[in-house]
């Protein structure tokens, strides 16, 4: 039997409405559809009656060939975290503002079904990063990002104080707000806000970009995937927090130690349609581009 995950933005009636009338079309094809406990009364509420329902424990991706999601990248990154080891793809479906990580619109639904029935998607491997916590020598937190690990000050009226390591050698010294790690992949999300590059997907790199940082060499970074980024809380009052992808935190007293790796894990997205990422970036940030008339009229007009 084929058993598809739904990760559905709860908190939101158009995404339950939108995914019940997904299950009831997967399940007309002979697809089980599987939710986890606390979506069902949602989607209850939304119309999907029992028989459309399979009730899933949180590790019941593994027995799933797709996780479908309707929400914001929030809730993908909330579904990568359930399907993570299991090599299940996910699937998003907008329902957020940009909705980077999102492959499909409401709009496209129907045709969603069909390719979700046919298996006629396609799955990319996303990098992503490992990140550990040591302080004193002892490693207190382990942790993992598709997005950016980001450290960050505990204290609004005070700086954190950072000494940041790449491949074990010291860069520099900051007094910021904190710093972000991302990947290709969260180029796109916070480190695009922090004034990070946008860095295309499949480009293998780590970044780092301080935030609102004190100092004349405050420059993003892009470094090797097989580089080990290092932040160290110093300073005498800096105290840290930790997040992974803004869902998992873990405090930083003075003198955590944060190391950042390329994960040893990739989340699998899959893709409907072979539209490159320039296309992306322009649909998703709403880019100008009017004037543009493509190299291909460019090389004519030179033979004119």
């Amino acid at each position: 039997m084929r058993r598809v995950l739904l990760a559905v933005h709860e908190g939101r009636e158009a995404a339950t409405k939108v995914a019940a009338a997904f299950a009831a079309d997967l399940r007309a094809r002979g697809i089980d559809v599987c939710v986890l406990d606390s979506e069902v009364e949602a989607l209850q509420a939304a119309g999907v009656d029992d028989a459309h329902i399979v009730a899933a424990a949180p590790g019941a991706a593994a027995g799933c060939e797709l996780a479908v999601v309707f929400g914001g990248d929030g809730t993908i990154l909330r579904a990568a975290e359930l399907c993570r080891g299991t090599g299940t793809p996910v699937l998003g479906v907008n329902l957020g503002h940009v909705g980077f990580l999102a492959e499909a619109d409401v709009e496209d639904m129907n045709d969603v079904v069909q390719m979700v029935v046919d298996r006629s998607y396609t799955v990319e491997e996303r990098l992503t990063v490992d990140v550990s916590v040591t302080v004193g020598g002892e490693v207190v937190a382990t942790n993992w990002a598709l997005n950016e690990a980001s450290v960050e000050k505990a204290a609004r009226e005070r700086m954190l104080e950072i000494v940041v390591e790449i491949d074990d050698r010291p860069v520099s010294r900051w007094g910021c707000d904190g710093i972000v790690c991302a990947t290709p992949t969260g180029s796109t999300a916070y480190n695009f806000s922090a004034g990070g590059p946008i860095v295309w997907p499949e480009v293998s790199a780590l970044l780092m970009v301080p935030i609102s940082a004190h100092a004349l060499f405050a420059r993003p970074l892009v470094v090797s995937p097989d580089s080990t980024l290092a932040i160290e809380v110093v300073g005498e009052h800096s105290t840290g927090v930790l997040w992974c992808d803004g869902r998992r935190a873990a405090d930083l007293p003075l003198g955590s130690r944060v190391e950042v790796r390329k994960g040893h894990e990739t989340v699998r997205l899959a893709r409907l349609h072979p539209a490159s990422f320039a296309d992306r970036l322009v649909r998703k940030f709403d880019l100008p581009v009017s004037g543009w008339r493509g190299a291909a009229e460019r090389r004519w007009e030179g033979h004119a």
